[in-house]
């Protein structure tokens, strides 16, 4: 078993939910059961399913856990482009979100071709 604790994906995208939480805290009240609720449930989305991946016995099965964790990251992404244009954020606090995220994201994939790389040498 894997210790979740130990991959920097893992750490990055917990990190990154707290700057998530606060920055949905600006969100107009309205929006609490709406893009707010979306955009936290998908931000904590990604550590979740690393966490609960790294659990698994097989490296398919971590795989597997990964490729929902980034496919997490990218349905975040979407949610944050549309509370951007609905101007719920200013850009600037989405703009350093995004950044970071698109770092998970691209770690996440190579995480999954070096597993992968390394199933097929065995």
């Amino acid at each position: 078993m894997r210790n979740f604790r130990n991959y920097k994906i893992w750490q990055e995208s917990l990190d990154l939910v707290t700057d998530v939480y606060k920055l949905i805290a600006l969100f107009p009240p309205e929006e609490k059961y709406g893009l707010r609720s979306q955009i936290s449930r998908t931000a904590v989305s990604v550590p979740s399913n690393i966490a609960e991946g790294s659990s698994r016995n097989s490296e398919h099965e971590f795989i597997r856990y990964l490729e929902i964790a980034i496919g997490s990251a990218f349905e975040f992404e979407t949610q944050l482009l549309i509370a951007q244009k609905l101007n719920l954020i200013r850009d600037e606090l989405v703009n350093d979100i995004l950044e970071k995220l698109n770092h998970i994201q691209k770690q996440i994939q190579n995480l999954i071709i070096s597993i992968k790389i390394n199933q097929s040498k065995n």
